[in-house]
């Protein structure tokens, strides 16, 4: 991807072959022209249920919008990249084998949704606090912790992902203990890096033990408690929702979504966990997830709209321009964007990059996240 926003160079699939050539033809330094701008068609799909608009009605630069759409065409691996504005859709398309109805692997935007089933949980009355001790829902494991660290830590520290377990892309054994499949026993045996509420260290097991608890607690599994409490108010019907081993859904990874069902969750928290009139997330736990307890989360350069990365309950945040912006962020790029000052909420999904790890994936996940970025920060302050 080319940082710079204004030298974006392709031109998207249901473009003429003519502009596609032109696009192609820029000079370095040169950014598309109004004519070019105005020949990219993202008016959103007829035949939806969504309340629609265009970005001009909802006080959005029209060109900004479509510059964006520009950029999205030209990158490799995109699906999809929607738009709402004061909750309507108002930009909407789809790129190589992207379609409205498709259903992609989410990866660690499923973190995101874990976090709501944990507030849900709280709120149902299965978890009463989010300083109950981790090991309060393993009891088999009481004789097995050689560390006793472990028994310290508190189902807050693990949404804030400072337990004091690795990042399992950290070393091959790691990453392959994570992929054995056998879960609710390996957190006995991996060993923690960092004293529990200490520092960020990002971790999916962390995550993963976070939906075993709301399944035990709650007496179900988390697949079922997720179907009545979140996905069926919202209208969701998930795809495939891998299982490890043991037979626990993941709480980190692999919820199979589309685009339309990720606005919905990202329109749930914009709405303070409201959708259609009913409170689905308590309001607080909402805000609780989405503050910042952790500075400068993602050690790793993303691009030059990028900064002062930070992490909350199993959402992230980022500063791009005059804003701060919350996000649901998956493996290859899958984005919900939340950018609360303007109301608005961006849906990226992508290929999702399967097993795919290293510096070729990853610059083309961050071609995703730069997307984003760039166009936030072209926003102009309010």
């Amino acid at each position: 991807m080319i940082n710079d926003r204004n030298c974006s160079g392709n031109g998207r699939s249901h473009v003429s072959i003519i502009l596609i050539l032109l696009i192609l033809l820029l000079p370095a330094g040169c950014g598309p022209s109004t004519a070019e701008l105005a020949a990219v068609d993202y008016t959103p799909l007829p035949g939806n249920d969504w309340e629609v608009s265009t970005p001009a009605e909802e006080g959005l630069d029209s060109d900004l919008v479509a510059e964006m759409y520009l950029e999205a065409a030209g990158l490799e691996t995109i699906y999809s990249l929607l738009v709402f504005k004061n909750g309507k859709l108002i930009a909407e398309d789809y790129f190589h084998v992207g379609s409205a109805d498709q259903q992609v692997n989410i990866h660690s935007v499923t973190k995101s949704i874990n976090s709501a089933l944990v507030g849900i949980a709280l709120e149902e009355g299965c978890l009463t606090s989010v300083d109950q001790k981790m090991m309060e829902f393993f009891p088999e494991l009481s004789n097995q912790i050689p560390d006793p660290r472990k028994n310290e830590i508190t189902i807050r520290q693990m949404l804030q992902m400072r337990a004091g377990y690795p990042w399992e892309e950290s070393t091959a054994e790691l990453f392959e203990l994570l992929y054995s499949g056998f879960h609710a026993s390996t957190l006995a045996d991996v060993p923690l890096v960092r004293d529990p509420g200490t520092d960020f260290e990002y971790s999916n097991l962390t995550s993963h033990i976070l939906g075993i608890i709301v399944a035990r607690a709650c007496e179900t599994d988390l697949k079922t408690f997720a179907q009545e409490h979140l996905f069926s108010p919202l209208d969701i019907e998930p795809g495939f929702w891998q299982t490890d081993w043991e037979g626990n859904y993941l709480g980190f990874s692999d919820i199979h979504l589309s685009a339309y069902d990720m606005a919905k969750f990202g329109l749930l928290y914009l709405n303070d966990g409201e959708y259609n009139g009913q409170q689905i997330v308590p309001a607080d736990w909402v805000h609780d997830s989405l503050q910042i307890y952790s500075e400068d989360a993602w050690k790793f350069r993303v691009g030059r709209n990028w900064d002062d990365n930070a992490y909350g309950y199993q959402w992230w945040s980022v500063h791009a321009g005059d804003y701060r912006y919350n996000l649901a962020w998956g493996h290859g790029g899958q984005q919900i964007v939340l950018l609360d000052e303007l109301d608005m909420v961006i849906v990226v999904t992508v290929d999702p990059l399967h097993g795919q790890h290293g510096d070729e994936p990853w610059r083309l996940e961050k071609s995703s996240l730069n997307l984003v970025a760039d166009f936030v920060a072209s926003l102009p302050g309010q």
